[in-house]
């Protein structure tokens, strides 16, 4: 369990924010097939990309770490071997469905699991695409655990019928080994860092896009060719930095080489809908991906709405976008929100049913999400629960950095899958997070 108090004279400072998540794990996966040296920069040292990392060293890839950066020793596409022994995901998501579509593809036979709560999240989005395209994959009913049957694969033409980049990623990462072209159709705009680094390995890929779908056309069987990866820091993490500079009087921060790749910065556009004094400077692009220092100060918050297109942007920065909203002056609405009810946990009812507890009215209006703070309730509790999910903790560690009274969180050490040194680095800008 955390504990975090409420913060006097703000946050302060610039605070080391850690490498993209999302784009560590990709690092890692692409480089194991590419063909030669990779070096990886300012990689996330967390539990999740850790998941990832273990996962290829299992399948015969040299992988050699020396504090933040990565060696991987590619030894071309065609050179993953049967994994030592069954592939423990833990808690990653995105492990789980990029090494799906990964393994879909090889020529051995594989078995993945995961922890409890991963073992409740949805993997038929992934496993029907790559079964159309002829993977033979046993499952709990769609669910980890799965044992995939090694198989030879056809291109397919494929739209997906979910806003998901794993989705996307996982058969995209399935069709480099096929003889032929893979087309993939999205209508939801999602997270674009696979297909990036792909057209930075020179994978033979075409992408097209209109207003209304983006075709992503990829012919298998081509070389990749390695080239040194620098990881920009991650967004997704510096939100609960910059909220919680939002919401604390006195606070003036400097995040600097954050990731505002456009697919990311959907929290960044809806917090200056909000009133945000947010600045974006020094912007310079990096292995095709945009990069800037941010600088936040405190500020007075507007309720705003939000709508389903909006959301798909930002899907796992709500938790932290309800906590500036439960200091707005006036209620917001957050709509589109079905994808959080899949996540390491229930994430609406437990942002919900969590900010109800400390005396912050929200109810769920189907996959919409109100949050009032002008109606008053009374306070329930000082406990929260996370259901071992890494961003409601940290969401709500930054919700008692404003409260009166201390928050003690449950199931705290998850943060650990995406953040490590999160209290270290809180309290080292001012927090005040302790044992």
């Amino acid at each position: 369990m955390l504990i975090s108090s409420k913060i006097n004279e703000g946050i302060k400072g610039s605070p080391k924010i850690p490498g993209d998540k999302s784009i560590s794990h990709r690092s890692i996966i692409i480089s194991s097939i590419s063909n030669g040296k990779t070096e990886i920069k300012n990689i996330l040292m967390s539990e999740d990309v850790m998941r990832t990392l273990d996962a290829l060293k299992s399948m015969g890839v040299k992988i050699e770490l020396n504090s933040k950066d990565v060696l991987v020793h590619g030894n071309g596409l065609l050179s993953l071997k049967k994994p030592e022994k069954e592939i423990d995901l833990g808690n990653s998501g995105t492990t789980a469905r990029l090494l799906i579509g990964l393994l879909s593809a090889q020529n051995f036979n594989s078995y993945l699991f995961g922890d409890k709560s991963l073992s409740r999240r949805p993997m038929a989005r992934i496993i029907d695409p790559v079964t159309t395209m002829g993977a033979k994959i046993k499952s709990n009913k769609k669910l980890l655990p799965i044992t995939i049957t090694g198989s030879n694969l056809i291109p397919i033409k494929y739209e997906l019928n979910v806003p998901s980049a794993q989705v996307k990623s996982g058969i995209a990462l399935a069709s480099l080994f096929l003889d032929g072209k893979t087309e993939i159709i999205e209508k939801f705009r999602t997270r674009n860092h696979t297909e990036l680094m792909l057209e930075n390995f020179e994978a033979d890929i075409k992408i097209t896009e209109n207003s209304e779908k983006k075709h992503i056309l990829i012919n298998g069987r081509k070389e990749l060719i390695p080239k040194t990866i620098n990881i920009s820091n991650d967004i997704s993490s510096a939100a609960f930095f910059i909220v919680a500079a939002l919401i604390n009087e006195k606070s003036d921060l400097e995040l600097k080489n954050i990731n505002i790749n456009p697919t990311r910065i959907g929290i960044i556009n809806t917090l200056k809908k909000m009133g945000a004094n947010i600045l974006i400077k020094n912007k310079k692009n990096i292995n095709g991906e945009d990069v800037a220092d941010i600088f936040v100060k405190y500020s007075i918050l507007n309720g705003c709405e939000t709508n389903k297109d909006e959301a798909i942007l930002m899907i796992d920065e709500f938790p932290i976008l309800a906590i500036a909203a439960s200091f707005a002056n006036s209620p917001s609405i957050f709509r589109g929100l079905s994808e959080l009810r899949i996540k390491e946990s229930n994430r609406l009812k437990l942002i919900r049913d969590n900010l109800c507890i400390c005396g912050i009215y929200s109810e769920i209006n189907g996959d919409d999400l109100l949050i009032d703070p002008l109606k008053k309730i009374s306070v329930k509790s000082n406990i929260i629960e996370t259901n071992s999910d890494h961003r409601i903790a940290m969401s709500f560690l930054i919700l008692g950095s404003k409260l009166g009274t201390d928050l003690n969180i449950k199931e705290a050490e998850f943060i650990n899958t995406s953040f490590p040194f999160f209290k270290d680095i809180f309290n080292s800008v001012g927090g005040k997070l302790f044992e």
